[in-house]
């Protein structure tokens, strides 16, 4: 049985040299997540090199997805120890905005806000380091904030800052995100995400973007990073104009409530599958394999359950960007998913498929998914130019392999995020003869599918035409060639 739900790995310090992004390969990486907070542009193009020149070498698509920084909201500039911030002592904020530093032997904290001073109040609680430190403001005078430290620890220079409820007058799309951008575009990544996406207009602004300056590349994936609680209040507005979402529980968790996020993760998984969007769930997954070789038990049913609620993929970050057992956490990774695609109907899983919305090509790929389970084929062939007909097949949730035939290379590396899709890359077929022809050389020489068996062919037709799915047929591989 293979996989099918897909693994994100991040490369990062830990993972960047060739011969351990080959082993992540080799244990299961499926996508390969690229995290534009951090890194300079010429490593991070050393890193696409080397992805794509292995993923030729071995012959697997391995999918480069380009992570937007956002309007990240961050510490400033601290000694490299840190600074210890006790409970119940009193601190002072300023904004790095601020002309001088101030001088004196109280604690200082720089923060990269914008705006800050304006944006909270006296009362509000200010969260940092991912929520590890948390400060309730007490006093707002001269451009500083003083506030009491109500959780305490080491707080050290850059780490992420959180303002729960307030509202940001910040842009959406930072200059430093416009940059990044144009570099992904240029370098040809797949796939980009969009942080701390607050309502649809900031994908509008990415897609606009793109549009003006690499306007061959409109139709890259964008997938909307949902960390805000204004996402959750825009969510099927956001749904509707991303290509996909990702589930980000860090914010999320620090942003709302660490309570609320199981249920938010299952009300966003199934909007997305509703509207056949990809949904990505990601953030410590398998958090303690950083330091160890084996993760909790709680990681593990926490990954199961992901694939569960319907997820397309899931994803590693700091688990094999800078631990000490990437190889090993997305091998863990592979075997906890294969366990649990393994009782996917049981616990009704398999209905997924059932609660998109409507139309005539979804009709089609589920008479498609029902055909192949009555038939009791091998596989699903798609037949697709731009990833549309294999996006809506695996919505659709079939129990056999879907293998996606393109003739495009840009589609090829990018289907490699969509649950249960093997891509391969065939000559254009502008017949149903060839496109017959192409299916049977191009499974024949997988191990999947053997001469003889029967698969369900699904494409749009006229097939010169960019269109979607209208015709399903049923083939027994290489017998055209009779």
């Amino acid at each position: 049985m293979e996989r099918k739900a897909k693994i994100i790995a991040t490369i990062g310090p830990s993972s960047q040299d060739t011969h351990t992004i080959q082993k992540m390969i080799a244990a299961g990486m499926d996508v390969a997540r690229l995290n534009f907070s951090h890194g300079q542009h010429e490593e991070h193009k050393q890193r696409i090199l080397s992805i794509r020149q292995l993923s030729q070498t071995l012959g697997k698509p391995i999918t480069i997805l380009q992570d937007l920084q956002g309007p990240k909201l961050r510490v400033g500039s601290l000694p490299q120890a840190g600074v210890r911030l006790s409970r119940n002592s009193t601190i002072v904020l300023y904004s790095t905005e601020s002309p001088e530093k101030p001088a004196t032997a109280k604690t200082f904290i720089p923060m990269d806000v914008p705006n800050l001073i304006n944006s909270v109040r006296p009362g509000d609680h200010i969260l940092m380091d991912d929520g590890k430190i948390e400060v309730i403001v007490t006093e707002i005078k001269d451009n500083m904030i003083q506030a009491k430290v109500l959780l305490g620890g080491v707080l050290k220079s850059h780490k992420g800052v959180n303002l729960p409820g307030a509202s940001l007058d910040i842009p959406s799309l930072t200059p430093k995100d416009h940059n990044d951008l144009l570099f992904g575009l240029d370098t040809d990544v797949d796939v980009i995400a969009v942080s701390f996406v607050r309502k649809a207009r900031d994908i509008e602004l990415v897609r606009e973007t793109i549009q003006q300056h690499h306007p061959a590349k409109i139709n890259i994936p964008i997938i909307a990073k949902l960390e805000r609680p204004e996402a959750i209040d825009n969510l099927r507005e956001i749904i509707q104009i991303s290509d996909g979402v990702m589930v980000a529980r860090g914010d999320l968790a620090v942003e709302t409530s660490t309570e609320l996020v199981p249920i938010l993760q299952k009300r966003i998984i199934k909007t997305a599958n509703y509207h056949t969007k990809i949904v990505i769930t990601a953030t410590q997954m398998l958090e303690s394999m950083i330091e160890n070789p084996r993760p909790t038990r709680a990681e593990a049913s926490d990954v199961a359950n992901a694939i569960f609620d319907g997820s397309d993929a899931v994803m590693l970050s700091a688990e094999t960007a800078s631990g000490n057992f990437p190889v090993e956490s997305i091998a863990m990774m592979d075997r906890i998913i294969l366990q649990a695609e393994h009782h996917f109907c049981d616990w009704g899983a398999c209905n997924i498929g059932e609660e998109a919305t409507m139309d005539d090509a979804i009709s089609i790929t589920r008479a498609a998914r029902e055909l192949a389970h009555d038939r009791n084929v091998a596989g699903i062939a798609v037949f697709t130019q731009n990833g549309r007909t294999a996006l809506l097949m695996s919505k659709a949730r079939p129990q056999v392999p879907i293998l996606a035939l393109t003739p495009n290379i840009n589609t090829y590396q990018k289907l490699g995020i969509l649950w249960g899709v093997t891509p391969f890359l065939v000559p254009f077929s502008d017949t149903i003869e060839a496109l017959l022809e192409n299916v049977d050389i191009a499974l024949t020489t997988s191990a999947a599918i053997k001469r003889g068996q029967q698969v369900v062919v699904i494409s749009g037709f006229p097939l010169a035409k960019v269109r979607s799915p209208n015709f399903a047929l049923l083939h027994s591989i290489g017998a055209n060639s009779e």
